[in-house]
This record gives C-alpha cells, sequence and structure tokens, in this order.
C-alpha cells in the first residue's frame, strides 16, 4: 500500500515537473514574441513600446524557476563529472541521490521560506513597479516560492528513490 502511494506521489511530481517545462518552453516563446514586436515597433514604426521589456523580463524569472524543478526531475543539471567519474559507481550514487539532494534542499527550503516571506509581503503593501505599467510585483515573486517550493519536491522524491536504493544494495550485501 506505501509502495503503490510513494509510486502514485513520484508520477505525480514527474508530471509537474513535466508541466512545468512545457510551461518554461511556451514562455521562452512567448518571451521572443514580445521582444520581436517591441524591437519591430522601435525601428520599424518608431514608436517605442515599454510593456514588451517587462513583459520579457516577467516570463524570463517564472521560466527560470519552474525550469529547475523539470531539470531536476531528470537529472540534467550540471555536474562534475571530471571528479565524480572518478569515484566509484557507489559513491557516484551517495553523492548524486543522497548527499545532492540533502545539500540543495537546505537551500532550497530556505529560498521557498524567504520567497514566499517576499512575495506575501508585496501582496499586502500593494507593492508596484515603477515603470509607466505599474504593474503589481506579487504575481511575479508569487512564482518563485512556487518554483522552488516544486523543486523541493522534486528532491525529496530524488532523497527518497536514492534512499532506497542504498537500503537495497546494503541488504544485496548483506546476504
Amino acid at each position: 500500500m506505501v509502495k503503490k502511494v510513494i509510486q502514485t506521489l513520484d508520477r505525480t511530481i514527474e508530471r509537474a515537473g513535466y508541466i512545468a517545462l512545457l510551461f518554461s518552453g511556451i514562455l521562452i516563446f512567448l518571451m521572443a514574441w514580445a521582444s520581436t514586436y517591441g524591437v519591430a515597433r522601435r525601428y520599424l514604426l518608431n514608436k517605442p513600446e515599454p510593456y514588451s521589456y517587462e513583459i520579457s523580463t516577467i516570463f524570463l524569472v517564472a521560466c527560470v524557476v519552474f525550469a529547475i524543478a523539470g531539470v531536476q526531475r531528470w537529472g540534467r543539471h550540471l555536474r562534475v563529472d571530471f571528479v565524480s567519474n572518478r569515484l566509484s559507481e557507489g559513491v557516484q550514487d551517495i553523492l548524486l541521490n543522497i548527499v545532492g539532494p540533502v545539500l540543495a534542499l537546505f537551500y532550497v527550503v530556505l529560498l521557498t521560506w524567504q520567497s514566499w516571506d517576499a512575495a506575501w509581503y508585496s501582496l499586502q503593501i500593494g507593492e508596484t513597479s515603477q515603470s509607466i505599467w505599474r504593474e503589481p510585483w506579487w504575481p511575479t515573486k508569487m512564482m518563485v516560492p512556487i518554483g522552488s517550493g516544486l523543486l523541493c519536491l522534486v528532491l525529496i522524491a530524488q532523497l527518497c528513490r536514492g534512499a532506497a536504493s542504498l537500503i537495497q544494495r546494503i541488504r544485496k550485501m548483506g546476504k
């Protein structure tokens, strides 16, 4: 029963990571379109448009914070291969699936907590940008704790899989 619940949660986290990557890809397309539109208006029509830069900046923040969880889920982050390849397979497994997620969780939990406080405070005081558009800042700031919260879930799932793998390896060695 517990194994089935863990597998369901793992599949849900994997889907959420995939959706976050897909969303990030769509945002990259929209950023390119907004930037092209802004440049075309400025240079072809000689009518500068201030909103495309701000929209691209907001989308860039969202793109980064949502893509990180998906990239981590599939293990596509940069690693120090020239060091880790010199280690035994067991040590590599422990470093990548236990030590790495624990260290990352320490940082990401703090990031999630502090970014949530900043976003919540921004919502409470009604903080807006200083541009002509005067868009509220809290939705942009809220993307950071949502994306980093998803990354926390991915890291916890990765840590659980790593611990289960290590326990199985220890049991096999004991037999």
